[in-house]
């Protein structure tokens, strides 16, 4: 087995909620963070969950808090996936790390002899690939790997920016 550590460092703390808007609130008004981009009725590609395809309707709202990206999640129907059922087993809270790499399928093929498997995956319409596996013994533990390219590149250099300048104003971005 390998001296290296399994993951990279953690760049994302998820939150899965019932309503993005007064998630948002807190998380800007209270705590100070912000501003958060939100991403509604995300257009997915092929997703998997449990291995079987998965068709959801979900919307997110992201911001950057320091070197911590902050995502809230909300699915809007009753689907099961990863989401509904956190929701239903802990209520709103941490459902996930997540964690940046490389290459997701080699990402993959290192975990699988530890007995670390998807349990979500697949891509957004805009061909980000995502994974999230089963580190999930307790609340909270699951982790999402995020594979890099361009276009998650970029975004997530957005709300890093917008971050380092914000006054306060606008807590909450449609995009």
């Amino acid at each position: 087995m390998s001296a290296l550590p399994h993951f990279g460092p953690i760049v994302q703390n998820a939150f899965v909620v019932r309503d993005l808007e007064p998630a948002v609130a807190y998380w800007s008004g209270k705590l100070g963070v912000g501003p958060f981009y939100m991403l509604e009725h995300i257009s997915f590609g092929k997703v998997y969950f449990r291995g079987a395809p998965l068709s959801l309707d979900m919307s997110v709202a992201i911001a950057q808090w320091g070197d911590m990206q902050i995502e809230l999640i909300v699915q809007h129907d009753a689907v099961p996936s990863i989401y509904s059922e956190f929701l239903a087993r802990h209520g709103e809270g941490l459902q996930h790390l997540g964690v940046m790499t490389a290459s997701l399928d080699e990402h993959l093929e290192r975990l699988r002899p530890l007995g670390i498997e998807p349990v979500q995956w697949g891509e957004t319409a805009g061909g980000m690939r995502f994974a999230y596996i089963n580190t999930d013994q307790q609340a909270g533990g699951m982790i999402e790997l995020i594979e890099t390219g361009p276009a998650v590149e970029a975004f997530f250099s957005k709300v890093r920016g917008a971050a380092a300048n914000w006054d306060g104003s606008r807590p909450l971005r449609r995009l």
